[in-house]
């Protein structure tokens, strides 16, 4: 009985220490979609710190409304920063794509901030304008995009974007430009205390170009910025034990730009 007493103990123990990590310091996060191909696959397993914001109600498991704001912030996110995020509305429909696009406050989600408070932001022909500079494109070599969840293989056209700031990241658009839903939006000013995201699959991605839907991501939504990927495979997520035979090698360990 005693032993039986002292491994409940050890196991409560590290269930603890499991909880206050994950809801204080590194919260894990796989990507289920293509939204941020090719920055981020489907089947990456990554890295959020929640420390670098602090900590809002969002950071906590039911998001509990214990306190207004954030506390403890260390940081706040930067023009071109990979950041996971709660969404702050419901479901609704949308009239260009014509089907109901959910976006569901218990869920996580991750873009790319392009926009700080203050900061102008439009598409113009499927280029970002910021402050009204546009962002300069440089053309890449076309990226095969393979999709595990439909075994599907399709060639998108790649390009590398530079920010105003001078980040660079790669985005991928399957369309031409100008032809997409909101390839060509109204110049939005970015509230105080809000962000603008996008995804880097420009196409394929509802972030907020959507303003009806989604729209501006208020900062105490904001989860953490997501740093590094500790797993990677092109198995399902609910398969495991495909797992293994299906890790990539190459992308254990990488740094998210």
């Amino acid at each position: 009985m005693d032993r039986l007493i002292k491994e409940i103990k050890g196991t409560l123990g590290a269930l603890f220490i499991a909880v206050i990590i994950r809801t204080f310091l590194f919260q894990p996060f796989v990507i289920p979609s293509a939204s941020m191909y090719p920055t981020l696959m489907i089947g990456d397993f990554l890295f959020v710190t929640k420390y670098t914001y602090g900590y809002s109600n969002y950071s906590f498991p039911f998001a509990p409304p214990l306190f207004q704001g954030r506390l403890m912030e260390n940081d706040k996110p930067t023009l071109g920063q990979v950041a996971v995020f709660r969404a702050p509305v419901g479901k609704t429909e949308n009239i260009f794509l014509r089907m109901t696009i959910y976006f569901d406050e218990s869920l996580d989600y991750i873009k790319r901030v392009v926009g700080l408070p203050g900061d102008k932001v439009q598409v113009k022909n499927g280029i970002l304008h910021i402050n009204g500079v546009a962002c300069k494109l440089e053309k890449l070599e076309d990226y095969t995009l393979r999709d595990p969840r439909y075994n599907s293989v399709k060639v998108y056209s790649r390009y590398r974007e530079t920010l105003p700031n001078g980040k660079t990241h790669e985005i991928l658009m399957d369309l031409p430009f100008g032809a997409g839903p909101v390839d060509n939006t109204p110049e939005y000013t970015v509230p105080e205390g809000h962000y603008f995201v996008m995804g880097d699959n420009r196409h394929h991605s509802q972030d907020s170009r959507y303003m009806k839907e989604l729209g501006f991501i208020p900062e105490d939504h904001l989860l953490g910025p997501a740093r590094i990927l500790f797993f990677s495979t092109e198995a399902r997520w609910y398969d495991v034990l495909a797992w293994i035979p299906g890790i990539r090698v190459n992308r254990i360990l990488k740094v998210i730009e």
